[in-house]
């Protein structure tokens, strides 16, 4: 089991990877910026989280933007588009893939329940998403694999 999305081995898994990815014809430096910059329809404050300094600035700009009426019905499927884009990336992918079966949690200690797990609590939506697409990607390179003979 992979319980953390940090250290020079598993930070990749985290939205706060430095990862291009596009949200509506604007790049983004990580997930987490896009993510942030979803939560609203106002271009302008998308384009100031764009521009935020760090993925941890985006995020707390996100907190305070015109909050989307659909947001709460919308929030996994944009966070699995930006994350399926994010692992897209061969390298990316690549990592991806050589985590092979292990179980990815993101673990937290700033209370994110939703998201990761805390204090061993937590829907783990993000983990669920990462592995959702890793059996995607495997599945398709042993499609391609396949082709190949």
């Amino acid at each position: 089991m992979i319980d953390k999305f940090d250290g020079t081995e598993f930070r990749f898994l985290s939205n706060f990877y430095p990862s291009k990815v596009v949200l509506d014809d604007i790049e983004f430096p990580t997930v987490e910026h896009a993510f942030q910059a979803a939560k609203t329809l106002d271009i302008e404050e998308r384009l100031t989280i764009k521009e935020a300094s760090t993925p941890g600035v985006a995020k707390i700009m996100g907190r305070h933007v015109a909050l989307r009426l659909d947001w709460e019905e919308i929030k996994i499927d944009v966070m699995e588009a930006l994350v399926r884009q994010k692992f897209n990336d061969p390298a990316l992918r690549e990592k991806l893939l050589a985590t092979g079966d292990q179980i990815l949690v993101e673990g937290n200690t700033w209370h994110d329940s939703f998201w990761g797990v805390y204090n061993g609590i937590g829907a783990n939506n993000l983990g669920k998403i990462l592995m959702k697409i890793r059996n995607e990607k495997r599945n398709h390179s042993e499609a391609s694999k396949q082709e190949l003979l």
